[in-house]
């Protein structure tokens, strides 16, 4: 079956996928529920010809067992363009993840406290919620206007039920943890507070409604040099500040970086991170993006915040060519491509371009650029030479593209298929979090959040 995946803009990391295999679409997220316009047992058939003549009962334990290697490359917590509909069926039937070894694995029963609540007394009647913006795996993000002063927000509600049921709560906390520590860096998307229901999760975000770098790469085919290069500059100063505070980001590409109203860039989704990596340590949890994955992490090897760098380089290239370095229709066609084809750069592209990608993409993970000073070896690259990182930082460089959107209430940038969507009741309500006997009411303990400038 040949599948490829077209996708659609959304913001602050979730995305939405449409799966395409041959002339039948299929709807979903990875995770969710299964679409309806083709039954499971055509989907294996389809794939696994072998299986035509034998009962769907009989041929998924050989079925998962000839799936296997399939199975350990779908990436945790990521959507990738390229994984098809039927690996997704196979991932569901037989959940196989790989944990930090520096971490114990969850159990839906697990509860994570970080401390004491900051903020008991934020809830959804706070907020006048007005379009959906995006959706995710665990729940949507919206575009909310808040009551006492009218300011706007962009509000990621999750759904803790799902997310205990996925054993994925330390994978939110840890995005709440680190969401904490972005507040001082321009380029990285701000929590402005965080509350809880009994049903829901609720992120208070910077609202960015300048759009995708994906979407306006898809729209574009590719950047000028030096478009890319102020992408690449402001992208590596935000990864090399996660860097600082010994943080992992593992998940850099397009669709997570968003452009806000100016065009500057906006890092946002920080759900892959990895918080307590000091310059030589390492882990080895395989997650990422497909297309985006450093030849150390396909080899199950122990890795290194370089992951980062190659990820930039992967980025970059794409911006610059349009698809990215390694890329296949076929997933094991690609991961061979990252794994031995020698990086081809083609076109008229400066000497110092070609040296950087030939750099940030060196297969070797200790002679990769940013492997000895990480951060300073980025920007001193003669390809960054143009840039003033003081200035950089402090936005007194103008972008070189202006998304041009009229107010927070333009979405322009925001696919219909969300912002047409009705709200749910149910997200606006204030459902009394003592009332609930739930585990999801202790499952995420010290999970509100207030800084210390908001006043309610």
């Amino acid at each position: 079956m040949n599948c490829c995946r077209k996708q659609s803009s959304s913001p602050l990391g979730f995305r939405k996928e449409l799966w395409a295999p041959g002339l039948t679409g299929q709807a979903g997220w990875a995770g969710e529920g299964m679409g309806n316009e083709r039954s499971l047992c055509s989907v294996v058939v389809d794939c696994f010809p072998c299986f035509r003549t034998q009962p769907l009962g009989d041929v998924l334990p050989e079925l998962i067992r000839h799936g296997r290697e399939r199975i350990e490359q779908t990436i945790k917590a990521s959507g990738s363009r390229l994984c098809s509909y039927a690996e997704r069926v196979v991932f569901l039937m037989d959940r196989s993840r790989s944990p930090d070894k520096s971490t114990q694995p969850s159990t839906p029963t697990d509860n994570i406290n970080l401390g004491p609540s900051a903020n008991p007394n934020a809830k959804p009647t706070d907020f006048d919620f007005l379009k959906v913006i995006g959706k995710g795996s665990f729940g949507k993000v919206l575009l909310a206007k808040r009551k006492c002063d009218g300011t706007f927000y962009a509000v990621k509600v999750l759904h803790k039920k799902t997310i205990l049921k996925k054993k994925e709560q330390n994978h939110i906390m840890a995005e709440r943890n680190v969401l904490l520590k972005n507040v001082k860096h321009p380029f990285l998307v701000g929590l402005h507070y965080s509350f809880q229901t009994s049903e829901k999760l609720y992120f208070v975000l910077d609202y960015v409604n300048g759009g995708e770098l994906f979407f306006h790469l898809q729209r574009e085919r590719c950047f000028r040099e030096p478009r890319a290069r102020f992408y690449a500059a402001e992208v590596a100063s935000a990864v090399g500040y996660l860097h600082s505070l010994n943080i992992i980001y593992r998940d850099l590409k397009p669709e997570n970086i968003l452009l806000d109203c100016q065009g500057h860039i906006v890092l946002t989704d920080f759900g892959l991170c990895k918080e307590g990596m000091e310059q030589e340590e390492t882990t080895s949890t395989f997650c990422g993006t497909p297309e985006y994955l450093a030849p150390e992490v396909l080899k199950k090897q122990p890795y290194d915040r370089t992951v980062d760098w190659w990820c930039l380089g992967a980025v970059l290239y794409e911006m610059l060519f349009g698809l990215p370095p390694f890329y296949s229709r076929d997933v094991s066609q690609m991961y061979d491509n990252i794994l031995h084809k020698p990086l081809q750069i083609q076109g008229t592209k400066t000497v110092a371009a070609c040296d950087i990608l030939q750099g940030l993409l060196h297969k070797d993970q200790k002679r990769r650029l940013g492997a000895k000073t990480d951060f300073l070896e980025i920007k001193n690259h003669v390809f960054f030479s143009p840039i003033n990182w003081d200035d950089l930082y402090h936005k007194r460089i103008t972008p070189p593209f202006n998304p041009n959107v009229a107010g927070p209430a333009d979405l322009r940038h925001f696919d219909p298929e969300f912002t047409q969507e009705a709200i749910s009741a149910s997200i606006t309500r204030t459902p009394d979090l003592a009332a609930s006997s739930s585990s999801a009411s202790d499952a995420f303990l010290g999970f509100s959040y207030a800084s210390t400038e908001e006043d309610f």
